[in-house]
């Protein structure tokens, strides 16, 4: 079931909100149902780290601008290239 639900919060906020959820080609509503699933979610249900994959975190500093997704293609485009 949907249900209707009013907000009320800074015209800075709902503005900034708007125009992120624009750019992520989702709905503002969807961004904050998500959002709040997952901090309504129990702890106790998430994956725990292994002490080996905590020690790597941090490890490695990337520019905000890094683009994973673009370097992955290209590497896969290098490696499988005839």
């Amino acid at each position: 079931m949907i249900t209707k639900l009013t907000l009320t919060m800074e015209d800075s906020v709902i503005d900034s909100a708007k125009k992120y959820a624009r750019q992520k080609g989702k709905s503002l509503s969807d961004i904050v149902e998500n959002y709040l699933k997952s901090i309504a979610t129990p702890e106790d249900t998430t994956e725990k780290l292994s002490p080996k994959v905590m020690k790597m975190m941090g490890v490695i500093k990337l520019p905000h601008d890094y683009d994973y997704k673009k370097e992955l293609g290209d590497a896969l485009a290098k490696k499988y290239k005839s």
